[in-house]
């Protein structure tokens, strides 16, 4: 299998058990599922620091930033722990923003619920 029909298989929920990842079931949900893209992507991530940025060109922009309280004092950490979730056991908190431009979903986000977090998946769903 070639890299890029795995990550298709992968993000249309194939090779996992029924219900065992959050992408199997984004999929049995959705009743419209568009061809991937294939296309250049530059990302950069920190989890700890809760920072991120994503560009595919004339696609997508997005960004991730930790959460400033309107009180002041510096980013505010909060997290998540799902010990047997599908999607993820921990993710870090933050805020995010997207736009997409000649993307088949339109997206126009700014400062909306974000996460970071490290997935691991095997035929059977998530490594935990």
């Amino acid at each position: 299998m070639t890299g890029l029909v795995a990550i298709g298989t992968m993000v249309y929920g194939g090779d996992t058990d029924e219900e065992a990842t959050h992408w199997w079931v984004f999929h049995a949900m959705s009743s419209t599922v568009h061809e991937p893209l294939f296309k250049p992507i530059a990302f950069t991530v920190d989890i700890e620091a809760r920072v991120a940025k994503i560009s595919v060109p004339g696609i997508v922009e997005a960004t991730g930033a930790p959460i400033i309280p309107p009180h002041g004092g510096g980013p505010h950490r909060a997290a998540i722990a799902i010990p047997d979730g599908i999607a993820f056991e921990y993710a870090e908190m933050g805020s995010s923003t997207a736009k997409t431009s000649q993307a088949a979903i339109a997206l126009d986000i700014e400062n909306k619920y974000g996460q970071f977090n490290m997935l691991r998946h095997a035929g059977g769903g998530v490594v935990h």
